[in-house]
């Protein structure tokens, strides 16, 4: 399949992405650069310089709302990329209703119960919508331990071991390889066909 084919075969699909931080900024920004037609990011929280140094914003944008941000900036990469911004906290109430249309869902939050809130979510509401998340990205080195495996529509990338603490914070060479690695397998997923 030539990079057309992929293009046209991507353009209907719609792919929603929980969290704008580190993880969810570089997937969503892959997946627009590869053709994805639609994107649905969801985050309520804003833009500081700690952030620059793993998450798809700019010295600019300190201060603005990150899910507001990505699309511009997705805007400026892919214009045919249709992106639907929500300045929100999701919770296990709104999850149903803001990703039910789509044909994946990414995982991409900091924190390891909001991790737990949205698996059981879209298990127990959207169980046939694949869910790719994101675990273990602290760090850097040992790339070997990165990887991803799937248990049903649950998909798991990272290397599922090093969480995020001051002494080992997520910095962008891993952060931004799970992050690929995540848009890698939704590709995989939409394109298996």
């Amino acid at each position: 399949m030539n990079f057309s084919q992929i293009k046209e075969k991507l353009k209907d699909k719609t792919v929603g992405v929980a969290g704008c931080g580190g993880l969810g900024s570089n997937c969503a920004v892959a997946l627009a650069r590869v053709g994805v037609g639609k994107l649905i990011i969801a985050d309520f929280d804003v833009i500081d310089e700690g952030n620059l140094n793993r998450q798809y914003f700019f010295y600019h944008q300190i201060g603005k709302k990150k899910s507001l941000c990505l699309q511009q900036n997705i805007h400026l990469i892919n214009p045919a990329t249709r992106v639907k911004a929500h300045d929100l906290m999701l919770d296990s109430n709104n999850i149903y209703e803001l990703f039910k249309d789509c044909d994946v869902i990414v995982e991409a939050f900091d924190k390891a119960e909001m991790k737990q809130m949205i698996i059981e979510a879209v298990l127990d509401k959207l169980p046939q919508t694949p869910l790719v998340v994101g675990l273990g990205v602290a760090g850097w080195g040992d790339n070997n331990s990165i990887g991803c495996r799937q248990l049903d529509n649950l998909y798991i990338c990272g290397d599922e071991k090093r969480e995020v603490t001051d002494q080992l914070p997520p910095l962008a060479p891993k952060v931004g390889i799970v992050a690929n690695m995540q848009a890698n397998t939704v590709l995989e997923i939409l394109l298996k066909d």
